[in-house]
């Protein structure tokens, strides 16, 4: 039975580990981007990725209180990228008004 823990504690370290590479790639997405779209896109992810990891390591460590936290973080993470959104969409909405009135004055 001790080698069923030790191969558990491999499997989830592994997981663990790449998990971050996968946070630290979506991360330079959100940075490089191009689009605005793909940086909510990657930050959604990485919110997303955060919460896998919180749940691996409350596996991991055998401690219930972690997965409450990540609860929360899902609940954080969902808001702020549905704020993201609603700003993006504005200024993509503004921009596109701005351009219609432009339109209108030269003909």
């Amino acid at each position: 039975m001790e080698w069923m823990r030790w191969v558990t504690s491999v499997v989830l370290i592994g997981s663990m580990i790449f998990l971050a590479v996968m946070i630290f790639f979506c991360f330079l997405r959100s940075l490089i981007g191009p689009r605005i779209a793909d940086r909510i896109v990657a930050v959604n992810m990485i919110g997303t990725q955060i919460i896998i990891l919180i749940c691996l390591l409350a596996v991991y460590l055998e401690e219930g209180g972690l997965v409450d936290m990540a609860i929360i973080y899902a609940m954080f993470s969902f808001l702020a990228v549905v704020f993201f959104t609603r700003v993006y969409i504005g200024v993509y909405n503004e921009r596109h008004m701005k351009k219609e009135e432009e339109a209108k004055h030269h003909d």
